[in-house]
């Protein structure tokens, strides 16, 4: 077991042994290629004990952003559980850990891609050629598989595309391009595919791969000068897993080599499946034509997980812990935490790291206690105000027009898909919510609610743009 579930001593800091934990948990928690990608560069720079700071450095700009936003509040949680106490955590640019790491690893894409150095086609058999290396490796998380994937009515119809394609790869649904909110299940998804693939056919060349990383690919095969063998490893697969499409923004160079993979490909009858943040149209930065061919095979939205997935899916991770939780305290902290299942999974591993410390039962109370300081923040992010301007925002209406007694469908529409997500977003009652739609009846707020969400279920266009609303609340 972790020592981050059970501490030392309070005022016994160990920076090192802190690190050692932290990155051996981030290893448990994180598929292999985003482990090596964003937490193994990373470096413990200093730790003062008597101002209770702790640094931690990234090797180039774009690391440290996504650092800071995706992984400082684990850090976070980790240090303030393992040192006893709270912990000033901050995240810097280390010159030291970039100049130590080897060129190839460091170089700057962005740098890189403003560059318009066209590369020397390389000799089949130079030196070049001959060093450059791809792990020819799937990089499959076996833990990833459809058995282990909790299916909704947020992900049942990207699920049944998944196993669609899983059992006809190349004919069904290609390429498949999943998109979503971050934690909701696009990568476990994909590998469920591969892992599925690989065990029907074991010879299968499979290759699951974060666009970052393939990013990096083209830009060693730059400086390699080897791209006849990036070519013909990406342009012989079977199956191409890519993640997070949407870091291939702006970096020209490296959409024009994966626009020939992708076409290589799928003229080889291979499937591609590809996950992005964003609804393909919507993407910034990305050439038209790849915009086009995403466009071409299924593109399938996967939403947040509705009240009931996200109870079955605290319970069942929580069994898997060896600490059941009941069902009561799984409805309290799934009707607060509603974004995404990566939250939910924070959230239980703060509950279960609270239980084992202390040394006590899994209870209501001792899960609001565990989270108050995720429950104040999520209180604090979205309020049924700032539901009714981003609506009013995205439909081209007023904000005074949630409040006003007007009915024309361009107003009265927009206004009951607000009442619906200040229903579903916010802990407000139905009165609540109705005092602040212009002192709206109770019931008004609830035929919206209901209407909104039975529609949603089977408009595409709508449960589309509550989507986007709903990512705009959260950015």
């Amino acid at each position: 077991m972790s020592n981050l579930q059970n501490p030392p001593a309070l005022n016994s800091p160990n920076p090192l042994g802190f690190w050692d934990d932290a990155i051996g948990a981030l290893a448990s928690e994180l598929s292999p290629q985003q482990f090596k990608t964003w937490i193994q560069p990373l470096t413990l720079v200093s730790y003062d004990i008597s101002e209770r700071s702790l640094i931690v450095g990234a090797p180039n700009r774009f690391k440290l952003d996504w650092i800071k936003k995706t992984f400082s509040d684990r850090f976070q949680e980790m240090a303030d559980l393992y040192f006893g106490h709270p912990v000033v955590l901050g995240f810097i640019l280390s010159v030291d850990v970039a100049v130590a790491q080897t060129q190839v690893a460091s170089a700057p894409q962005e740098r890189f891609e403003s560059q318009e150095v066209v590369p020397t086609t390389p000799d089949s058999t130079s030196t070049e050629e001959q060093a450059f290396e791809i792990e020819d490796h799937s990089k499959l998380n076996p833990n990833l598989t459809f058995e282990t994937f909790v299916t909704g009515k947020a992900n049942q119809l990207a699920r049944a595309a998944s196993i669609q394609v899983a059992h006809n790869p190349g004919t069904s649904y290609n390429p498949m391009f999943l998109y979503g909110g971050v934690g909701l299940g696009k990568t476990h998804l994909i590998h469920a595919i591969g892992n599925h693939l690989l065990k029907e056919k074991p010879s299968a060349r499979i290759r699951y791969i974060h666009a970052e990383q393939y990013v990096s690919d083209v830009v060693r095969a730059y400086q390699q000068k080897a791209f006849d063998r990036f070519k013909r490893y990406y342009h012989s697969l079977d199956l191409l897993l890519i993640d997070d499409i949407q870091f291939f923004s702006g970096k020209s160079r490296t959409q024009e080599e994966f626009f020939y993979a992708f076409e290589a490909l799928l003229s080889n009858k291979a499937q591609v499946i590809i996950t992005s943040d964003t609804y393909p149209k919507e993407m910034a930065g990305i050439d038209d034509r790849l915009i086009s061919r995403f466009d071409s095979g299924l593109t399938v939205a996967i939403e947040p997980p509705e009240l009931e997935m996200r109870v079955a899916i605290l319970m069942k991770k929580a069994l898997s812990e060896g600490i059941p939780m009941s069902e009561d305290v799984a409805f309290f902290v799934a009707k607060h935490l509603r974004s995404n299942v990566r939250e939910l999974e924070g959230a239980l591993r703060k509950i279960l790291a609270f239980v084992r410390f202390h040394g006590r039962e899994v209870t209501i109370d001792v899960a609001r206690i565990a989270l108050k300081d995720l429950l104040s923040i999520q209180n604090r992010q979205i309020s049924v105000e700032n539901i009714q301007k981003a609506v009013a925002d995205f439909y081209s209406i007023k904000v005074a027009d949630m409040y006003s007694k007007k009915r024309p469908a361009n107003i009265a529409r927009p206004r009951q898909i607000a009442m619906f997500m200040a229903k579903e977003l916010t802990q407000k009652s139905l009165p609540e919510i109705g005092e602040l739609f212009g002192g709206r009846d109770h019931t008004t707020v609830l035929h919206a609610v209901r209407k909104i969400g039975d529609e949603r279920s089977h408009d595409g266009q709508l449960n589309h743009e509550i989507h986007v609303i709903e990512q705009t609340l959260k950015s």
